[in-house]
């Protein structure tokens, strides 16, 4: 099976990648760097050619709210018009846990809106709602600062490895279109505040991490549990300890 996938050269696309080749797919990572622009439609119909699945798990390169949303709308509508002259079969998108309670946030009301579009077009399709990866536990923080200092509330939290990410899109890639959401996490909840102090520490980064309840996550209020998945989610392997002794020998090894 031919599965094209946009991002492909990304952390998750990457990995992605590597699993469907593994599995005897022909997996082809179009991003950019390997001549295909969703942006423009530079590359599109030529990769997609003889393509059963396409697997979007780009992002955009700016998060400011008007960018962001130039690039997922302007994205997603050039593939869904080349995935229906192509003749695509199964549309699949990676989004986030949550997303639909984030309006506040300039980058999940980009997400919100290609969600829409998927959900409009003919093309059958599934919507992945992942939870945020153990690798982007620092960016929360880094984003987050206020004073000097990381002010993030006491909500729960339920991240998942990349690796896990990539198997669980993969599995969905090359099943049947569900037409919704499918929902997937990792194996255990934290407190927010909580993981990030507990990361900063590991890195040696100096920053207070602040409990605070009024603390914005995207530039969007959340509650209790806007960030974890619902009890049908799919749960990847990995614990966060695991991920950390894993993360740690990789950067050893490199």
């Amino acid at each position: 099976m031919k599965i094209v996938v946009i991002g492909g050269t990304g952390l998750i696309g990457s990995k992605l990648v590597n699993k469907l080749r593994e599995h005897g797919h022909e997996a082809v990572a179009a991003a950019p760097n390997t001549g295909v622009n969703t942006l423009t439609g530079e590359g599109l119909a030529e990769v997609l050619k003889g393509a059963s699945v396409v697997v979007d798990v780009s992002n955009s390169p700016s998060w400011e709210d008007t960018a962001v949303l130039k690039f997922f709308e302007t994205s997603t509508r050039n593939l869904l018009t080349y995935e229906a002259a192509a003749g695509v079969g199964h549309h699949v998108a990676l989004s986030v846990v949550g997303t639909d309670q984030l309006s506040e946030s300039g980058y999940f009301r980009a997400k919100i809106a290609q969600e829409k579009l998927i959900k409009e077009s003919p093309i059958p399709y599934t919507i992945i709602h992942a939870t945020q990866f153990f690798e982007f536990i620092k960016g929360i923080a880094d984003t987050s600062v206020v004073g000097g200092k990381v002010h993030l509330p006491p909500v729960l939290f339920q991240p998942m490895a990349a690796d896990d990410v990539a198997t669980a899109v993969g599995k969905i890639a090359v099943g049947a279109p569900v037409n919704g959401i499918v929902e997937i996490g990792g194996p255990e909840q934290f407190r927010l505040d909580e993981l990030v102090r507990r990361r900063l520490g590991m890195l040696k980064d100096p920053r207070e991490v602040i409990t605070d309840p009024n603390a914005l996550y995207s530039g969007a209020k959340i509650s209790e549990r806007t960030l974890v998945p619902g009890n049908d989610a799919r749960l990847g392997e990995t614990r966060f300890e695991t991920w950390l002794t894993q993360s740690a020998g990789t950067t050893r090894a490199a």
